[in-house]
């Protein structure tokens, strides 16, 4: 028989036992994800009359599946509803949860009460307020919550009623096409502005102290106290990061040094932390339980899996609750890990990856287009998947320096597997790759390991003043775990790379998952296989040839290999993000500029750009351009000879990315928001 009938047989043999065997319950969180995506995607918002047609549609396929005792069908009709519940979770979530977007500043004299402290240091407390009620001069707002900036004193508490001057401003849109979009996660969280307290804060009503969340921010308070007194500089700022999920503090040198060296995820609470403090936990019970006579009777395994999983609770509410996707992820696991430990079944299982999936997604549906949340659930799918692979040789038994020589293998296999898994994704977000971070995860580990039992030692202590030596030991490891990363860093300089991948690689990536997860064997990585040469040669994004801010007067125009400024200034908002976004820093002088007060002119060897800052200019400069861009009103058919950017545009669009198409003879023009037609876009003035 030839060889591709072989391969044939045998691939559809993996998939007719990965059906047989119920695997497809694991793909219902991706056909959730799929609703999901095609809801946000739509150019404009679907009306009552879609989703009823739509449901009607779904629920006739499923009643038509079941009368017609066609087990295949039943099995695609349930993928058609869990997709299309997935179209519906958003639009149903914004109506519980979501608000009206300000548009226009406001600032008064407004009565709030305090939801969430997100963070708290010298430069000020980071609130999240609602009902926020008029007082004196100011209008009421539309809006369900606001995150204010308020002065570091007074020590405002969830639940405290305050009063202040508010200045509030409109939730900014994305930087850049298909970047992190502000409007849409703000809207699902119901935050309809930002804003910052002027002047004196005043609480009005303190909060009730018997309120849970109140206490759990005293102690998340107190903590961070504790570790500012210990501790100083980074060490202080990771460790309030790994201790209770509070990463304000880290400076941006810290930040690149970690994502550098692979060891960014480190200060980001996730299933490492929690798996070495519960499982620490429940390792220690366990022991402990057998050490004494009177308790070997007892159920000590179960006893030590409830121990862990109340220390995994305990320290996710410590992380922030639910509010942090990739501590809650890991504790649903955890729970799920545990429960099948206490029930006698088997733990790991991608059964319950998808479970833990399930639950995030009908909680919280926005967060499946957050880096988090796609980071965390890649790495899980394919350790759990690389877990389930037939091995080549069974576990050895050897002496101390094998077991070693295992376990830094293992942590080596571990991290290469999660990197792996999540390049793709941090690529996207990021635009940063780590191929180091291996190394990087092997020499840091042990470091790592320390912090956390060190940092628990330090919390069951804290109680009795006796926390300072285990914090300080924290700390010495942390500076050490730093080092790490900064050598890493320094031997990967040369071979790091600023990928910036286009928006479809991420829904490819999706479906690679979805098949790793679902077919068992080694042809589940047939799919991983084949995406990494297709990313490698369509993935890649053009770069522009032209930026334009649209609340800013930056314009950077392509000048060589890189961007210069043309209108604007460097060090603005807007010129900074753009330059770490790409990692090339923006020059302040466009070499083929030419400025006076009414305007520039640019001229390349591609293209000519006229950037209008006064009416005087319209008349010599709106025609022979291949493009005008003016923040003021502009005459009627000006740009006529080539495009025309206006100050509308820029309003409705946000930031524009333009690359010239040498073919046309004309830019391609993206705007950052492509529609205003959808719940979370802040409507032009």
């Amino acid at each position: 028989m030839a060889w591709p009938s072989l391969v044939w047989r045998s691939l559809w043999r993996a998939l007719a036992e990965a059906t047989g065997q119920r695997r497809l319950f694991v793909l219902l969180p991706f056909s959730l994800i799929f609703g999901l995506v095609a809801y946000a995607v739509l150019p404009a918002e679907p009306g009552a009359v879609h989703f009823i047609i739509g449901s009607l549609f779904v629920t006739g396929c499923l009643l038509l599946a079941m009368l017609s005792h066609s087990l295949t069908g039943l099995r695609v009709a349930i993928q058609m509803c869990a997709a299309w519940l997935g179209f519906c979770l958003l639009a149903l979530h914004g109506l519980a949860f979501g608000t009206a977007m300000l548009s226009v500043p406001a600032y008064g004299t407004y009565e709030a009460r305090v939801d969430e402290v997100l963070a708290a240091d010298a430069n000020g407390i980071r609130t999240i307020v609602s009902a926020m009620r008029p007082l004196e001069d100011a209008r009421a707002l539309p809006i369900r919550r606001a995150r204010i900036l308020l002065p570091a004193e007074p020590k405002v508490e969830v639940g405290d009623l305050i009063e202040a001057r508010i200045r509030l401003a409109s939730v900014p849109g994305p930087i850049l096409p298909s970047a992190f979009d502000g409007q849409f996660h703000a809207y699902f969280s119901g935050i309809g502005a930002y804003g910052n307290a002027i002047g004196a804060v005043e609480i009005v009503t303190p909060g009730d102290d018997g309120d849970l969340a109140r206490q759990v921010q005293a102690l998340r308070n107190h903590i961070g106290e504790r570790i500012d007194l210990a501790l100083e500089g980074a060490s202080a700022a990771i460790g309030r990061a790994m201790m209770m999920g509070d990463q304000s503090a880290i400076s941006d040198e810290t930040r690149d040094v970690m994502a550098a060296s692979g060891l960014a995820h480190v200060y980001s609470i996730s299933g490492l932390h929690l798996s070495i403090v519960a499982g620490g936990i429940f390792w220690l019970l366990r022991l402990a339980l057998v050490c004494f006579p009177a308790t070997l009777t007892w159920p000590n395994k179960q006893i030590a899996a409830i121990a862990g999983l109340s220390a995994a609770f305990g320290y996710l509410l410590l992380a922030g609750g639910m509010d942090n996707v990739p501590a809650f992820r890991s504790t649903l696991m955890l729970a799920l890990i545990f429960g099948a430990v206490l029930a006698g079944r088997r733990a790991l299982t991608m059964r319950n990856v998808a479970i833990a999936a399930l639950v995030i997604i009908l909680i919280d549906p926005a967060s499946v287009f957050r880096a988090s949340f796609q980071l965390s659930f890649a790495a899980v799918v394919a350790l759990i998947g690389i877990y389930e692979l037939p091995r080549l040789s069974p576990p050895g038994t050897g002496g101390s320096v094998d077991r070693a020589l295992r376990f830094v293998s293992a942590t080596a296999w571990t991290s290469f597997v999660a990197g792996a898994a999540t390049l793709l994704f941090s690529a996207y977000h990021f635009q940063q790759t780590s191929p180091l971070g291996v190394l990087g995860n092997v020499l840091a580990l042990p470091f790592v390991s320390l912090i956390m039992w060190f940092g628990v030692l330090a919390i069951l202590t804290m109680p009795f003043g006796l926390d300072g030596p285990f914090l300080r030991l924290m700390g010495w490891n942390i500076d050490r775990m730093v080092d790490v990363a900064e050598l890493v860093a320094g031997w990967s300089a040369s071979l790091t790379g600023n990928p910036i991948l286009a928006g479809w690689t991420l829904l490819a990536g999706l479906v690679a998952l979805a098949w790793f997860a679902f077919v068992e064997g080694r042809w589940r990585l047939l799919a991983p296989a084949i995406l990494v040469p297709i990313v490698l040669l369509l993935g890649f994004a053009p770069r522009p040839d032209v930026l334009i801010a649209d609340t800013t007067q930056a314009v950077a125009v392509r000048d060589g290999t890189g961007l210069s400024l043309v209108s604007g200034r460097a060090g603005s908002f807007a010129v900074d993000v753009w330059s770490q976004y790409y990692q090339s820093e923006i020059a302040e002088t466009h070499s083929g500029a030419h400025c006076d007060s009414l305007g520039c002119i640019v001229k390349t060897a591609r293209f000519s750009i006229a950037v209008i800052r006064n009416a005087a200019a319209f008349a010599e400069d709106c025609y022979g351009q291949s493009l005008v861009i003016a923040r003021i009103s502009a005459p009627r058919g000006c740009g006529a000879s080539g495009q025309i950017i206006t100050a509308q545009d820029l309003e409705r669009g946000g930031v524009h990315w333009l690359r010239w198409n040498e073919a046309a003879g004309r830019f391609e023009i993206r705007p950052a928001i492509e529609t205003l037609n959808r719940p979370w876009r802040v409507l032009p003035r």
